[in-house]
């Protein structure tokens, strides 16, 4: 069966706020080559409507590599109960919120590749809730900011088992957690 991951980037004091500010700065050869081998597992995203706003606006415009190629030719699918159609990039499908458990349900049972979301949010929370979220990738950088939207809000709950650790010359570690049913 497909597994749900939730790779996200994190600061050292939780906050997940646009890390498009803070995060370059930790990004070497292999924490690159450690994104590159988790999108190659995965052959669909799954985001918010949020999230797949802001990267259909992005991804498309990015110089072909094999990142950028990989993420725009994977199949997306947006949990929306406002989008009217997401036709803006690539292959695209909306889930309506109301069918979120039983349509990520049946995507984990079809034949394929892992099913990637970046960020945590809402929809990490629901999955989870569910018994659907597989694993979370938490990439802590080793950055304070005090202040944003943190990586969990005040009603998640999960007990979580360490599944792996990974440090990086820059300080950026990542964990792998898997959700404990």
């Amino acid at each position: 069966m497909r597994k749900v991951i939730a790779s996200t980037y994190t600061t050292l004091d939780g906050y997940i706020d646009e890390p498009q500010n803070w995060s370059f700065d930790y990004r070497t050869d292999d924490a690159s080559q450690y994104a590159l081998d988790l999108m190659r597992r995965s052959d669909a995203l799954l985001a918010g409507r949020v999230t797949y706003e802001g990267f259909a606006s992005v991804w498309p415009t990015r110089p072909s590599d094999e990142f950028s190629d990989r993420i725009n030719g994977m199949h997306h699918y947006v949990v929306s109960d406002t989008l009217e159609k997401a036709d803006n990039w690539g292959t695209s499908t909306i889930i309506r919120g109301e069918n979120l458990v039983e349509e990520v349900t049946k995507l984990k049972q079809q034949p394929g590749r892992d099913i990637i979301i970046y960020g945590n949010g809402q929809l990490t929370d629901a999955l989870s809730q569910a018994g659907l979220l597989d694993e979370y990738h938490l990439w802590v950088h080793p950055l304070i900011i005090g202040e944003g939207e943190p990586l969990f809000r005040r009603e998640s709950k999960a007990k979580l088992k360490l599944l792996e650790s990974k440090t990086f010359s820059s300080g950026l570690v990542i964990l792998v957690y898997q959700p404990e049913q």
